[in-house]
């Protein structure tokens, strides 16, 4: 057909014509390269969508007409700033592992490091403050269900119209010689199995630019984690998953953070306290009796709940807010359900006689109040 030739010597014509767009002139040149006559290309003209006098858009030809993808070698990579030295946080106190995780940070040594322990209980602030401290670039990984290699590693996105390979964290932080924190590292699936070679600090092919990316000295994984990637058997952390044996042999160490002791608890509650300007050195007492009191009650099986340090910090905030310990405390324990609730609060009321003026932390009183959870 007349317009298919027409439309094979545009396309040969005029390669860089995106648009589509032609005037009658550059269409009848087209034609007569091709032995059409000017009166056939003229009516093949007329029969196209005119945008405005001497202009008209060929859109049977719009499509051959987009530019060719680059090749896969050399594909448009970008970064951001992912990569940072966190601030440091006033409220922080060091304690526990710090110094081990301090020490691991200064060698610069790739050494990664598997630490568990239960919920609020300060590990991945620790990690943060220790990098805070040592001026150290880090990214923190969120890990999900959904977590995958592209989130990880990096994937293709549409920037400005084009196509670029996005790096993922992973990437950003061997290529920076940043620590990698890895958060919540059993929450994750089978999908998590693209970081092994990671895990063993060599250079990793990125299979969808075919780039090696070589990790700069200082890089190092850090992972946190409320179970020893085993699964939970009490159904505390039901979403944990059991991690693959050959993923958890490529961390070197492991380390297990419990909860703070009551000395070092306190000088954390005052810290926030000083934070949100809500100073008491009596309600920072009761509040670490309480907790420790919990604690020990949980380890020995007679409360299936427990008091985190965290809990604790949010209980100073809002007592910061509304001026009202025992609302402060109720509004905090509320997540617990009623029974566990009431017998927290009771328990409180015991520790912390605020209306007497005196601590009442006799083991009958407190017995009486735990054996009604």
């Amino acid at each position: 057909m007349i317009s298919t030739q027409i439309e094979q010597a545009i396309t040969t014509m005029f390669p860089d014509r995106e648009s589509g767009e032609f005037t009658p002139k550059e269409i009848a040149a087209a034609a007569e390269s091709v032995g059409i006559s000017s009166s056939k290309a003229y009516t093949y003209t007329l029969a196209q969508t005119k945008i405005r006098r001497g202009l008209y858009r060929l859109s049977s030809v719009v499509v051959p007409f987009k530019k060719q993808e680059k090749p896969m070698a050399s594909i448009t990579s970008i970064t951001n700033d992912e990569v940072f030295v966190p601030p440091k946080d006033s409220s922080f106190v060091t304690w526990g592992h710090c110094s081990d995780v301090s020490k691991i940070i200064q060698s610069r040594n790739f050494y990664p490091v598997f630490i568990t322990g239960l919920s609020g209980n300060g590990k991945t602030m620790m990690v943060e403050q220790t990098c805070a401290k040592l001026n150290r670039e880090y990214v923190r990984v969120q890990i999900t269900p959904e977590t995958d290699e592209d989130d990880l590693i990096g994937g293709f996105r549409l920037v400005n119209g084009e196509t670029v390979f996005c790096k993922g964290p992973v990437i950003k932080a061997m290529e920076k010689g940043a620590i990698l924190l890895i958060d919540e590292i059993d929450r994750g699936s089978n999908k998590l199995m693209c970081l092994q070679g990671v895990l063993e600090g060599k250079p990793v092919l990125v299979k969808k630019t075919g780039e090696v990316i070589s990790p700069l000295n200082g890089f190092n994984v850090i992972a946190t984690a409320n179970t020893k990637g085993k699964g939970s058997d009490d159904g505390r952390f039901v979403s944990a998953t059991i991690i693959d044996e050959a993923f958890l042999e490529r961390f070197t160490i492991t380390l297990e953070q419990p909860y703070p002791t009551s000395s070092v608890e306190r000088k954390i509650v005052v810290k926030h306290m000083e934070k949100f300007d809500c100073h008491d050195d009596k309600f920072a007492d009761s509040l670490v009796v309480w907790s420790e009191t919990i604690r020990k009650t949980f380890e020995d099986g007679g409360v299936d709940e427990i008091v985190s340090t965290r809990r604790l910090c949010h209980i100073i905030q809002s007592y910061s807010i509304f001026k009202d310990k025992v609302k402060a405390i109720e509004l905090c324990v509320s997540r617990f359900d009623a029974d566990t609730k009431e017998a927290f609060l009771d328990l409180y009321s015991k520790v912390d006689v605020e209306s007497t003026g005196s601590f009442d932390i006799s083991n009958n009183a407190i017995d009486e109040v735990l054996d009604g959870i």
